[in-house]
């Protein structure tokens, strides 16, 4: 179902803060606004130099009294001018998203922030109650979410084409950070810090990520209870783990399992998402995410293959090219800021039925499952309720 038509009167002003020259996620949030012409960006604090921030965002295009040297100074400057932004995008190190976001929201301004949102539930809570005070948006980067194939696993849960679900079986397991690569890599050095990480690493990095995929296609469990246990085996990312295994008790019977791990050597992405219902089965893969394996007992396995007539108007609704073309991850992200964008224009009137991104709530679930995770590991593997 392609249509090429933009589903906004004009565009909105947007701003990014970090994002800048030597980020490895900037360039897929400027590809993922501006590709459907939804958004404009206007300005940015894209590097913790100033002046190296300034040089990257003329660069870009950007006029040079709008590339300012931190957030408070774009939000407060911005705010004076009559074109001034209207949305931020946070592509900055997990420590400072919260107190971020916070004056974004304080200003007045929709937010797209990278994951976590923050690092406690009290926080998340804070920026919830924030957003709902100023009648505005938080969505958060959960990119895979944007694939046409997960939105085709959701429909098929909701038909009740798989039965009652028994087992959700997640993994986000590469084997890029085997070795202690942080040593001589400043973007992985962060990310195995506390400091700037948080209190978890492979959990919140990884795992969150088809958690929130698990969210969408099965809204209709909520997890009781989950158990924990993690590893550090590059022994100097201790106290963040590097490999770790949760188990998930749900409210309706099912069992889940997550396995999240820099140090699945010889892996790829390693990103999967089964569903087992007592019918049928779904698998989906982030490395060849145009497809969906649909398995019924007793019958051949079938591939769904992206942009295909059989699928649901809801998988179709956002292809970009015919079928065949695979489509990649700069599409999926393009999808959710598209969603964003309608979410934004909208925050003043009904959203449609059944129209879902990943929101504050999305946002708060992750630090929630997070926080239980480590509670639960450090406690010596113990169940914690999720709460």
């Amino acid at each position: 179902m392609i249509s090429g038509e933009r589903r906004s009167t004009r565009p909105i002003r947007w701003a990014m803060v970090g994002g800048g020259k030597n980020s490895q996620i900037g360039y897929s949030h400027r590809c993922a606004a501006t590709r459907d012409g939804l958004y404009n960006l206007m300005a940015g604090a894209f590097d913790i130099d100033p002046e190296r921030g300034r040089a990257f965002g003329v660069a870009l295009g950007l006029d040079a009294d709008r590339c300012y040297a931190d957030d408070q100074t774009l939000f407060a400057e911005e705010a004076k001018r009559p074109d001034g932004i209207e949305a931020v995008s946070i592509a900055t190190p997990n420590n400072t998203h919260y107190a971020i976001a916070k004056r974004a929201l304080e200003h007045g301004l929709h937010v797209i922030c990278e994951k976590p949102l923050c690092f406690t539930v009290a926080e998340a809570e804070d920026l919830k109650a924030l957003a709902a005070d100023k009648n505005r948006v938080v969505g958060v980067a959960y990119g895979y979410a944007g694939y046409q194939t997960i939105r085709q696993a959701r429909a098929m849960v909701a038909s009740g084409i798989l039965g009652d679900i028994r087992l959700v079986n997640l993994q986000f397991a590469h084997g890029f950070h085997s070795a202690p690569v942080e040593e001589h890599d400043a973007a992985a050095r962060w990310r195995v810090d506390p400091r700037f990480a948080g209190p978890s690493y492979v959990l919140g990095d990884l795992a969150t990520h088809p958690v929130y995929l698990s969210e969408v296609i099965l809204p209709h469990l909520t997890i009781k209870r989950l158990l924990c246990a993690r590893q550090s085996f590059v022994k100097s990312r201790a106290p963040l783990e590097d490999n770790a295994v949760t188990l998930m008790e749900y409210d309706n019977g099912a069992f889940g399992t997550v396995w999240s791990s820099c140090v699945n050597a010889g892996a790829m992405h390693g990103q999967k998402v089964r569903i087992v219902g007592e019918k049928a089965s779904l698998e989906w893969w982030d490395e060849r995410p145009n497809q969906l394996t649909f398995e019924v007992q007793g019958e051949p396995a079938r591939i769904l293959e992206r942009g295909m007539s059989y699928l649901t108007p809801d998988a179709l609704e956002e292809d970009r090219i015919s079928a065949g073309h695979p489509e990649g991850l700069f599409e999926a992200w393009a999808n959710l800021y598209d969603r964003f964008a309608i979410a934004m224009v909208g925050a003043s009137s009904p959203l449609p039925a059944d129209f879902w991104y990943p929101d504050i709530d999305a946002g708060l679930n992750g630090v929630r499952w997070v926080d239980s995770c480590v509670r639960s590991a450090d406690a010596g593997g113990v169940w914690v309720d999720y709460t």
